[in-house]
């Protein structure tokens, strides 16, 4: 819901501050007083394409805000926390500010934003409907949408979505495989070669750093052993360097134990932990000369050996720069060779298996959509029946409104099925139709979109709708008529509506009633128009209801019929009950 609009320096607009309700809105006044700058400016704040013109003339910039009152479960909610833009107690502000230069700035809650990206949360906020506009129903890609939602074929577009995402999945793999089996054969003698090698060499995870280790060792097998055979030789005293002879380290620790183990008995416990220590120390001793002898056995120095091992691990090294590979991503590169091998070899009944699933996804898809293009047809029909039966009324008698529904080639089949859905009509008899915009006048035009937006009022409409002269060359019961159908609107899931109008009729049945005019100040050079907005009382209503009936010139009989359109407007049922009082 708007809530406010702050407007300055706005061609003749100085500085004007609006608060508005819910419900029905009207705005009067006489032709040339501004309202069109109205709707100008809100345009402004909505992402409208700016013009240097609009800048009230001495000012360097003209400002627009508009704020909105949304609910959590809004769209333009979720689309703000996409973008990073902060929504607090459901407060949705705009603001423009267009310089004299024609340069613009946008904001969203005082977060700059592009122009297109105030436009697209605009109108999601604001949906208008002017005699020029094309936007909203009149354009023909909301056209299958508002079907749907008119018709709650919402299951049945779910269906439709999921059986496509399917499809295309299903296409997609097939795709993928015909490209994979075309690469492969293209490069299938290539492939049978490094199969071939790879098959020969037949390496192995972690190989390389194995082959490298063994090769090291080999190539200083001599050191290793005289260091070896050094460090046993001095652990057990066979060179002769324990010592004074004694046999080394191993002699000389079995030499403590008897020693002490001869009197220990007559030393209490005192000798335990020390018998204990040489024990444990005798026997890591032999481990370690154990140890020493297993490595000197496993040292292999033989140069045969040495040749074999290195001949592998450049064999390893040099198929590894030829593919262009790490050695350990050999095992790796075998395997993917052999499945794309595999591939050529059974890919005929892969490919088999693809298309078949491809099928099976498309035959769910088109046996979905034709399901959702029967229950379209169907309530093409409900809304032609309902649209034609709004337009008597509103002075269309002779028009006839068509929901077209059109197979699209199979090339153009998509998410949203088989169709094409166009709203068009024929304004005369034995007219050919067309679309909207392209077929009715301006008045036409507007009393037109009312007719769909109100047959349409629950199909996803923008909260708030602002109608600009929908009543243009119209009067008595057929204004009146448009008058109930705005306040329909208006009563309809709490929506807001603003409706510019010369029409007393309209102008009597709105909830709130804003008076448009034009005040002069200064004289020659100090000359100044300026726009001006008030709101009006039910005495300032009826007054103005009156001068829309009578002119410049307000007689007491019009102040009467005026009186009596607000009294039939206030007695009027709420799901609004034609006002016919007599003017």
């Amino acid at each position: 819901m708007l809530r406010n609009l702050s407007i300055r320096d706005v061609v003749l607009i100085d500085q004007l501050d609006l608060e508005f309700d819910g419900g029905l809105g009207v705005l009067t006044g006489e032709t040339g007083a501004g309202k069109s700058i109205l709707l100008d400016a809100l345009g402004l704040a909505l992402g409208a394409r700016g013009d240097a013109g609009l800048v009230r003339a001495g000012a360097d910039q003209a400002v627009v805000s508009a704020v909105f009152e949304v609910g959590p479960d809004h769209t333009v909610t979720a689309l703000c926390d996409e973008l990073g833009v902060a929504v607090e107690d459901g407060a949705i502000v705009l603001r423009r500010i267009l310089g004299a230069d024609g340069r613009s700035r946008a904001f969203v809650n005082d977060q700059p934003v592009s122009v297109g990206l105030q436009r697209q949360i605009g109108e999601s906020l604001v949906e208008i409907h002017g005699q020029f506009d094309s936007r909203g129903l009149l354009d023909p890609a909301t056209h299958l949408a508002a079907l749907d939602a008119f018709a709650g074929l919402d299951s049945q577009r779910q269906a439709v979505f999921e059986a496509h995402a399917a499809a295309s999945a299903a296409r997609a793999a097939l795709d993928a495989a015909e490209a994979e089996a075309g690469e492969a054969r293209s490069h299938e003698e290539a492939l049978r070669a490094i199969a071939d090698e790879l098959d020969t060499l037949a390496p192995q995870p972690g190989e390389e750093a194995e082959l490298a280790e063994q090769r090291d060792v080999m190539q200083h097998a001599g050191q290793l052993l005289d260091a070896l055979a050094n460090a046993t030789a001095a652990l057990t005293g066979s060179d002769g360097a324990g010592s004074e002879g004694d046999g080394g380290a191993e002699s000389g620790i079995q030499r403590a134990l008897r020693c002490l183990e001869k009197v220990a008995a007559r030393a209490g416990s005192r000798f335990d932990a020390v018998l204990a220590a040489l024990e444990r120390t005798a026997a890591e001793l032999a481990e370690a000369l154990h140890a020493l002898n297993a490595i000197s056995q496993d040292i292999d120095a033989d140069p045969a050996t040495l040749e074999r091992v290195e001949d592998r691990l450049f064999a390893l090294r040099g198929a590894a720069r030829k593919y262009g590979v790490a050695v350990d991503d050999l095992p790796a590169m075998q395997d993917d060779t052999a499945r794309r091998l595999a591939a050529i070899s059974d890919g005929g009944d892969r490919l088999s298996a693809l298309a078949q699933d491809l099928e099976t996804a498309r035959r769910r898809y088109v046996a979905a959509a034709e399901n959702l293009s029967k229950a379209r047809q169907a309530a093409a029909k409900k809304l032609d029946i309902a649209v034609t039966r709004e337009l008597p009324p509103l002075r269309l008698d002779k028009a006839r409104f068509t929901t077209q529904i059109e197979r699209l080639p199979e090339s153009g089949w998509g998410q949203n099925g088989l169709d094409r859905v166009s709203f068009v009509v024929a304004t005369n008899p034995g007219s050919a139709p067309g679309p909207l915009n392209r077929i009715a006048s301006g008045g036409e035009l507007s009393r037109f979109m009312l007719a769909l937006r109100v047959v349409l009022s629950a199909t996803g409409a923008a909260a708030v709708l602002v109608f600009d002269e929908v009543d243009a060359g119209i009067g008595g019961a057929t204004a009146a008529a448009v008058g109930e159908r705005l306040a329909r609107l208006a009563d309809s899931d709490g929506r807001q509506v603003l409706v510019v109008t010369h029409s007393p009729q309209v102008a009597a049945i709105g909830a709130a009633h804003w008076h448009v005019s034009k005040q002069d100040s200064g004289s020659g050079r100090n000359a100044r128009t300026a726009t001006q907005v008030a709101r009006l009382d039910r005495d300032g209503r009826r007054e103005e209801i009156a001068r829309m009936l009578s002119g410049a010139a307000v007689t007491d009989e019009a102040r009467a019929a005026a009186g009596r359109l607000l009294e039939a407007a206030s007695a009027a049922p709420a799901t609004g009950a034609p006002v016919r009082a007599a003017v």
